[in-house]
């Protein structure tokens, strides 16, 4: 082997060895954010600004600071946050939405609760727990649409599982409009062991399936949890096994299926209009 060839051997490997090291403290880094959260948007700071979410800075795009971000500015300085000014360049490359709308709020990780939580919270209104599960649902917008919903219809609380799932993040906030500050999420190991813990609890566990029951017929009272599954795959067998029943959304045209957060919309609204018109 020539000199100049064990040269750029040498090189190369020395380049490759850098990388490695680059990727493994990216990978810490991507680690050590995904602990915090990061909102964007006007409706979502605002709302995490009203609820008194801790926030440990705000950033606000030079320039632009008037309107609904002049309030924001000023209700973030009362309770003694940070807000600093940055470029366009630095916001476009920072936002993980890409529709921040000139302000990010950097926070603490988001506050998961438990599922206990979520039936003691429709309990202590004297109400009837109204829950919904989601089963591996990976697109963070389906989420955020599913939680602004959940919001509008005053679901006392949103089950998600740790793993092969999305979590509350900025996209996701966003997409909720602010809703993520009122819904309260549970994230937990098992799905399948979750419904059993709501049973116990006397709360039947309704399943969306394309062969269950019509959903405006099923019986969709009393105290209720509906379980929505992945966007493709629909909900696992397991999960389903454990459910009390099936609803279906019928399909009338030549398209099969409805969006995750559509079919989440169309039941829960059911839900309400049995509970509040029948």
């Amino acid at each position: 082997m020539k000199r100049n060839d064990k040269t750029n051997k040498g090189r190369e490997l020395s380049r490759q060895k850098n990388q490695k090291s680059a990727d493994r403290s990216a990978a810490k880094g991507f680690e050590a954010y995904e602990e915090s959260l990061q909102l964007e948007g006007r409706n979502a700071v605002m709302e995490a600004l009203n609820h008194d979410k801790p926030i440990d800075k705000i950033f606000m795009k030079k320039g632009e600071i008037e309107g609904t971000l002049k309030v924001i500015a000023a209700k973030a300085r009362e309770k003694g946050i940070v807000v600093q000014e940055i470029d366009k360049v630095k916001m476009d490359y920072m936002s993980l939405s890409n529709n921040c709308q000139g302000v990010i709020a950097r926070c603490p990780a988001y506050d998961y609760c438990e599922v206990s939580d979520i039936i003691e919270n429709a309990r202590s209104k004297g109400e009837d727990p109204f829950i919904v599960i989601l089963d591996e649902i990976t697109d963070s917008h389906n989420l955020g649409a599913v939680i602004r919903t959940a919001e509008a219809c005053g679901v006392h609380g949103v089950i998600i599982p740790k793993r092969r799932s999305v979590g509350v993040n900025a996209i996701v906030s966003k997409t909720s409009a602010g809703a993520a500050e009122y819904v309260p999420v549970a994230k937990v190991t098992n799905i399948a062991r979750a419904i059993e813990e709501l049973q116990a609890a006397n709360i039947w566990v309704a399943c969306a399936d394309m062969e269950g029951e019509p959903y405006f017929k099923a019986p969709l009272t009393g105290p209720l949890a509906v379980v929505i599954g992945n966007e493709g795959k629909g909900v696992s067998r397991l999960v389903k096994e454990k459910c009390d029943f099936s609803v279906g959304i019928p399909m009338y045209g030549r398209i099969s299926s409805l969006n995750a957060s559509v079919s989440a919309g169309l039941i829960m609204y059911e839900v309400i209009r049995r509970r509040r018109f029948v």
